[in-house]
This record gives C-alpha cells, sequence and structure tokens, in this order.
C-alpha cells in the first residue's frame, strides 16, 4: 500500500472520526497539524508525509515541531502541552535512527511523542499511535488508493474541516450589537444627569433616581431592582463598568442576538439588584450584575459547546470571573453579593433563552422553573420580616420617625451579629448617644471603624461620643480621619474648628 493512501487515511479517521479539526495544513498538503482538545493525551497531531534519509534531518526536524508546539501551548495559555508527531515515510532512515525517536522530546514544558510509520511496521505504528492519543483507529479499514482516490478524500476531508470552522465561527455571529450601545448610552446619559443634579456619589442623588436603596424597595419601589443598572458612583465606576460591557457585551450579544441578550442582561442585573437587597443593607447602583450575568452567559456557552468554549476564550472567562470575585471578597465596598447574584442570574437566564438554533425545550423549560424557583425564594427573603436587611432597614427608619426604642427591640433581633452587619452598630452608636449613653456609643463605634475603617460616618459620630466626654484628642483624631474619608461634609469642618478651640483654649 503506497503511504500517501495511508497518510490521508490517517488525517480522515483523526478529522471525521475523532473530532480533530485542522489547524494548519501546509501548501504542498503534506504537512498537517490537528488539534483536539478533548483529547488531554494529544491535544495537538502534527502528521507529515516525507520520505526520510538521514537521522540528522529527523533530529532537526524535531526540534521545529517542539517549538512549534511551544508556541500553540502559548496561545492556548496552557502551562504544558502534549503532542504526537508522525512521520509517513516509504522506508526508515538509512542510519541509526530509533534512539532519537524511542523517547519523549521534552523542552519549555511540551512533550512530544514521534512515530516513524513505513511500510514495514504499519501495523505497530498505528497501534502505537493509538495508544499515544488514548483512542483506537481502525486499521483493518485501509486500502489502497489511486491518485484520483486519494485526490477526493482530501477534498472530504478539507471540506469538512471547512464546515467545522463554519459552523464555530456562525456561533459567534448571531447578531450584530444594539443593545449593547444604548445600555452605553444610558450609562453616559444617566450619569450626566447625577453629576448635574447633586452629584454621582450623592445618596440623597442616587435614592432620588433609582439606586437600589432596601427601605424604598420594602415601601413598594419594586423598579430599584432595574433602575441601578444604569447608575454609577463616580466616574471610576462608570468607566470600569462602560468598558466591561463594552467587552463582554458585544462578545455575548453576538453570541446569542439581540433579545436574548436584552432578557439575560435585564434578568441579570435584576438578579444582582435583588442579591443585593437580601444580603446587604447599604446603598448601591451600577452594572456590575449585569456585566457578571454577561460572564454567566459565556459560562452556559461552556456547558453546551465546552470544546469551542475552550480552545476560544474559556481560560480567560474563568480567571477574570476568579478575579473579579477575588476582589469583591478582599476590597470592603464592593458588593460582591450582587456580582453573584447577577453572575447565576444571567447563567439562568441563557438557560431559559438557550443558544439561537437550539431548541431544547425540555432544557429551557427547567432553566425557567429554576430561575422562576430561585427568584420567588430570593424575594420571600429579602421581604421577610426576619431578613437582617429588612431589619436594619425598618430600623433605620423607626430611627427617623424618632420611635427608638422600638429601633433598638427591632436591632436586639440581629445581636451577636455585628460583624456581619456592622450597620447594626451604627444604629445602637445612634440610640445610645441621643439616650446620653456614651461610653456604650463609644465601645461600639470604635468596634465600628474597625470592622469599617472607611465609613466615614462612624468616625464623625465617634467625635461627637469624644466631645461629650471631653477627650478632645480623641475627638480631633476621629473628626480628622473623617474629613480624610470625606472632605465635602461642612458638618466635619465645623466640628474640628470647635475641637480645636477646645484644645487651645487648653
Amino acid at each position: 500500500m503506497n503511504q500517501e493512501s495511508i497518510f490521508w487515511q490517517l488525517v480522515q479517521q483523526l478529522v471525521i472520526e475523532k473530532d480533530y479539526r485542522i489547524i494548519h495544513i501546509s501548501s504542498e498538503q503534506k504537512e498537517v497539524w490537528l488539534e483536539g482538545l478533548s483529547n488531554k493525551k494529544a491535544p495537538i497531531i502534527r502528521l507529515y508525509r516525507y520520505d526520510l534519509d538521514w537521522s540528522t534531518w529527523l533530529q532537526r526536524d524535531l526540534e521545529y515541531v517542539s517549538q512549534q508546539v511551544v508556541e500553540f501551548k502559548k496561545q492556548l495559555g496552557k502551562r504544558s502541552l502534549q503532542a504526537v508527531n508522525i512521520y509517513v515515510s516509504t522506508y526508515p532512515p538509512v542510519d541509526d535512527w530509533e534512539f532519537r525517536v524511542k523517547d519523549p522530546y521534552e523542552k519549555n514544558k511540551v512533550t512530544v511523542s514521534s512515530i516513524v510509520l513505513h511500510e514495514g511496521n504499519r501495523d505497530q505504528s498505528v497501534a502505537q499511535i493509538s495508544s499515544f492519543i488514548g483512542t483506537e483507529l481502525n486499521v483493518d479499514n485501509y486500502k489502497e488508493m489511486d491518485e484520483m482516490e486519494i485526490f477526493h478524500l482530501k477534498e472530504t476531508i478539507l471540506t469538512t474541516s471547512q464546515q467545522k470552522v463554519n459552523k464555530e465561527k456562525q456561533l459567534f455571529q448571531q447578531g450584530k450589537p444594539f443593545f449593547t450601545y444604548i445600555f452605553i448610552l444610558f450609562h453616559l446619559i444617566m450619569f450626566y444627569i447625577l453629576e448635574t443634579n447633586g452629584g454621582s456619589q450623592n445618596p440623597e442623588t442616587l435614592v432620588k433616581y433609582g439606586a437600589k436603596f432596601n427601605q424604598a424597595i420594602l415601601e413598594g419601589e419594586w423598579w430599584r431592582f432595574f433602575t441601578p443598572i444604569v447608575l454609577h458612583i463616580g466616574m471610576i465606576h462608570l468607566l470600569l463598568n462602560t468598558m466591561a460591557l463594552f467587552y463582554l457585551g458585544v462578545a455575548v450579544e453576538r453570541i446569542y442576538g439581540n433579545f436574548r441578550f436584552l432578557i439575560i442582561y435585564l434578568f441579570a442585573g435584576f438578579s444582582g439588584s435583588l442579591a443585593s437587597f437580601v444580603f446587604s443593607p447599604s446603598l448601591s447602583a451600577g452594572a456590575s450584575g449585569a456585566i457578571f450575568g454577561c460572564f454567566g452567559a459565556l459560562l452556559f456557552l461552556g456547558i453546551v459547546h465546552p470544546k469551542i468554549f475552550f480552545r476560544t476564550m474559556g481560560a480567560n472567562i474563568l480567571v477574570l470571573i476568579g478575579i473579579n470575585l477575588a476582589i469583591g471578597f478582599t476590597i470592603p465596598g464592593i458588593d460582591n453579593a450582587g456580582h453573584i447574584g447577577g453572575l447565576i442570574g444571567g447563567f439562568l437566564a441563557s438557560a431559559t433563552v438557550h443558544l439561537p438554533q437550539h431548541k431544547k425545550y425540555l432544557h429551557r423549560l427547567f432553566g425557567l422553573v429554576i430561575a422562576v424557583g430561585a427568584t420567588t425564594f430570593m424575594l420571600n427573603q429579602g421581604f421577610h420580616a426576619e431578613n437582617p436587611a429588612a431589619l436594619l432597614n425598618q430600623a433605620e427608619k423607626q430611627i427617623q420617625e424618632g420611635n427608638l426604642q422600638e429601633a433598638r427591640n427591632t436591632l436586639s433581633a440581629l445581636e451577636g451579629k455585628e460583624e456581619n452587619f456592622p450597620q447594626m452598630l451604627f444604629y445602637l452608636s445612634y440610640i445610645n448617644l441621643e439616650e446620653g449613653k456614651v461610653e456604650e456609643a463609644i465601645r461600639q463605634l470604635e468596634k465600628l471603624v474597625s470592622l469599617e475603617p472607611d465609613l466615614h460616618e462612624a468616625h464623625y459620630n465617634l467625635s461627637l461620643a469624644f466631645v461629650k466626654q471631653e477627650e478632645w484628642e480623641k475627638a480631633l483624631d476621629s473628626i480628622n480621619k473623617a474629613i480624610e474619608l470625606d472632605s465635602s461634609g461642612e458638618n466635619y469642618i465645623n466640628v474640628r474648628t470647635e475641637v480645636r478651640k477646645q484644645l487651645d483654649m487648653d
């Protein structure tokens, strides 16, 4: 049997039957590089149809192949990579050559196992190839082919390979970005409105224009689950989220199409706000939950098309998710509950709408049931009287109405949970200050600033408590810290002026 037949029938089995894809083919069609990331034993295979002569050429080529695999390793973002290098030759080299391919060629964290398949060892070499790649190649089906048959076989292989490539490309071209740009425009418009009406970092302005404010939600302003998606607190927040939306939103909208993307983005934003409502009493705004929903949509793509996902963006997406969640857990002030809620919401919404041209009605129904069930559960938790966030909001309202004892009773339900809900210390210290229990208030505020060192209001109240005790040095230290964190507070400046006067008098 001529070796040209063997060469192309090997390629046929790997491409058509074993799900490898052609990543490079030389102009003379003698060298073919294949990729099959689902095969951990041999994700890269190189086949070369060449009649070997001297083993020194073989050694030089092994070094070339090793370097090429190193480049593939970099492109795939892998720490190490294995490859199988197959020479299809009429005869083996004329000199001593076996020692050159006896052991794998290892260099720069790549391992290249080489096989010389020639007329005298066909069956043995095919069995060896099967062992290396972890899947059996059917040598019994190989047959002698003339030039025309080989030509048609090559055409079939190349056509099949191109169809796979086209199918993969089509997956990323289901829609042109539209709603991504609409949301970016909303970001900019709303930021301008916030800045010209009190400032994007002004809590009153944020509440006025729809930030997530638990007390307002508890009073029936349900739209605050959605409006925070287009509000941002400060220029850096706006820039980071808008850039993330531009890159992730465009990718997700191309994959899922316009209206699927709209559903995914809005539901993820809602889910992020809902999770924040349940787990965080703080005022919040931003597109982060919806953007994490885009991550969730890409993870769902990875479930449906794992090979394509990991070959294209998978490793980078997983790293980005990990980094962002880690930042959320380590840097105070970041609403990680909203991030995780958006991530889950985006995944569930993607499971419900599914990818274009994927009917999968039973799977979509299952995704819808899970999404509705999770939403119902979270809403019940958020509006339940024993929800910590709801209790804190109830206490805040009672304090604003002057019902201090009722507020104290409400906060008693959170006793022992100060570290998880430090805001209760702020409310309790305020009540104690109002009731003249200054030492107790100082103890609570000192614990609060140890838990939340960037909470300028706590340093301000601590300064007022020290003033009541006439501990002027401590009062000055606390008010200076409050001004360092927020220099815009006029009350803070006035308190510092009064404290300095007292110190000068002393």
